[in-house]
């Protein structure tokens, strides 16, 4: 229609506006000096509305980088304190000086405690790490925690982690299953420590197959040692470790929606599926020649003391199951890579391949606004925890943290495992509500190791706490 109205214009209104075109490009060469010439001025105002269209397809994070969030502030509470707090305060430093965002954070011992009281009181911080998920998820049934999925770009997190991180991280909330939070800082618990130099110096070689390890043991055992040093004694928590134990052996039996039935309740522990667990962990914590003192010295010794026979010459143990967090209680004068180092818990059962039991951060939003969704951001990129992984002691759950940035081979091999796994799930019992979590769970494995109870009994023991 346009067209056909053009071709219509009368000619003296052709002839009138062909007249003005010349008398203007005539008249150039009058323009002021100081005055932009008028092509450069429509460029700038075509620039400046490139820019203001291509800020729409920005991320908030991308935005915040280009100071678009520069003077404000966001809130946020967790249980870092003294050192870990200092190593969190580093890894996050750059990021506010390139935007300008200050990131308050609160430490607390008491976090647990405290976080429901908060958000109860409609005091939620704007972020909150939870070292426990189990209680993100009791948070997020109420319907506080910001649904993540129409936050964050879905496309990226998947590219950015083993698709079990946004397995773990997506819980019900009070109106359906929403992305609760984002995986943050992790430690790996499925772990075999030894020592190395000893190790190659006696001719063994690392088990890469259940059959192997336990082939292994009973030659260690035949050669006058007991090849595993176990220790589950923690004052009120005794009886933790032998539960990571029995989580281990359950990713490794059984499937990993059964595992996840298990932790809620839906599996009970009077099923096959545990007692099978519980049974292949007893072929060696009940066996006198495998472990370092016998089976009753499992109850008595401090889980930081367990390594220890480790590291006398010549080792009076050899094995360690234990996460990475295990090393702050070796002795000072050993060397990672030199003195000891880790290998992969073999799997069980070929169909389940290969499962890595973690613990770990994650991290939610309670409040929307635009700086808090930057951070959020970051939080789920590498850098954001790089200085803390050149520190040592934590391994990232992204996939773009560079292998390079690990102080050790050993560490670097740790984050591989983490990307590579088949399967990751949380420490069970961290899962479980607190009255079975660290409660029947601890001590129903602590009566059953010492000799007070029976497997049937100390699983019907266990599984009372569900019940109560």
């Amino acid at each position: 229609m346009k067209n056909a109205v053009g071709r219509k214009m009368p000619l003296l209104l052709v002839l009138l506006l062909s007249l003005t075109m010349v008398l203007s490009a005539c008249g150039g060469g009058n323009t002021a000096k100081n005055e932009p010439p008028a092509n450069n001025q429509t460029d700038s105002n075509n620039q400046g509305a490139a820019d203001e269209g291509s800020n729409e397809n920005l991320s908030p994070l991308e935005l915040a980088l280009k100071g678009e969030y520069k003077g404000t502030k966001v809130t946020m509470f967790g249980p870092f304190v003294d050192a870990d707090q200092v190593k969190f305060e580093n890894s996050i430093k750059e990021f506010e000086e390139k935007t300008g965002i200050d990131i308050q954070y609160e430490g607390s011992k008491e976090f647990e405690a405290t976080i429901n009281i908060r958000v109860d009181g409609g005091n939620a911080p704007d972020i909150a790490d939870f070292p426990q998920p189990g209680l993100l998820a009791s948070i997020a049934k109420t319907g506080k925690v910001i649904d993540l999925t129409n936050i964050l770009d879905q496309d990226k997190l998947k590219a950015n982690y083993n698709q079990s991180w946004l397995d773990m991280g997506t819980m019900e909330g009070k109106d359906g299953k929403i992305l609760a939070g984002i995986w943050n800082r992790s430690n790996v618990k499925s772990l075999v420590w030894y020592p190395k130099k000893q190790f190659e110096e006696a001719g063994y070689e690392i088990p890469e197959t259940w059959d192997e390890l336990m082939a292994l043991t009973e030659q260690i055992a035949k050669d006058g040692d007991p090849a595993w040093s176990i220790g589950i004694e923690s004052g009120a928590a005794t009886g933790w470790t032998a539960t990571d134990w029995v989580e281990d052996i359950m990713l490794r039996t059984t499937s990993p929606e059964n595992y996840d039935k298990w932790v809620s309740g839906e599996l009970p522990f009077t099923s096959p599926e545990v007692k099978r667990a519980v049974e292949i962990m007893s072929d060696i914590w009940l066996n006198k020649d495998y472990v370092y003192g016998g089976t009753k010295s499992i109850v008595t010794t401090a889980f930081g003391d367990a390594p220890a026979p480790m590291f006398t010459d010549p080792p009076k143990a050899w094995f360690h199951r234990q996460g990475n967090f295990i090393t702050s209680f070796f002795p000072e004068t050993v060397k990672v890579d030199e003195d000891y180092d880790w290998f992969y818990l073999p799997s069980i059962d070929e169909e389940y391949g290969k499962p890595v039991l973690v613990a770990g951060d994650i991290y939610a939003m309670f409040n929307d606004r635009p700086e808090v969704r930057a951070v959020m951001e970051f939080f789920t990129t590498g850098e954001s925890i790089k200085t803390w992984v050149q520190s040592g002691g934590v391994i990232a759950p992204m996939n773009d943290a560079s292998l390079d940035w690990y102080s050790s081979e050993s560490d670097r091999r740790m984050a591989k495992l983490v990307q590579d796994a088949s399967t990751l799930r949380f420490d069970g019992s961290d899962l479980m509500p607190g009255k079975v979590g660290a409660g029947t769970f601890w001590k129903g494995m602590t009566d059953y190791v010492s000799g007070t109870a029976t497997l049937d009994e100390a699983l019907k023991q266990i599984q009372s706490g569900w019940d109560n």
